[in-house]
């Protein structure tokens, strides 16, 4: 599975920005698509889930949520981002990533299998 992720840039504080994650190879559906974002000299830090397997659900770090909104169209193998009232403590390379992760776990970076190679996201006036 290869992932590539897109939409990021610079915003203004209070902005918007959508971000997008292609996939190809493997079987789309059935994953979980999972959003992370690493800033400088911090860890990678969960954002958001899409559970696979047709459960349709989602799951937020508290920090997002409210603001950010995960969705995918499976017909499209694109996983997507809306990120709404952008503060400055969002900026950060955002990563999407694709797995299995046990539910106990979804937060953590070492349960997904596969990544995207990172889009920057700068929140600035």
């Amino acid at each position: 599975v290869q992932l590539q992720a897109s939409g990021g840039g610079l915003v203004h504080p209070g902005g918007s920005l959508r971000l997008s994650c292609a996939a190809s190879g493997g079987t789309f559906s059935s994953y979980a698509m999972a959003w992370f974002r690493q800033a400088p000299g911090k860890e990678r830090e969960f954002v958001a889930i899409s559970w696979g397997r047709n459960r349709g659900s989602t799951n937020y770090a508290v920090s997002v949520k409210g603001r950010f909104t995960v969705s995918r169209d499976n017909a499209k193998n694109t996983a997507y981002l809306q990120m709404n009232s952008l503060k400055t403590e969002d900026t950060a390379v955002y990563y999407c990533a694709a797995g299995y992760p046990i539910m106990s776990s979804y937060n953590a970076w070492n349960g997904y299998r596969y990544w995207g190679s990172g889009t920057q996201v700068t929140v600035s006036s």
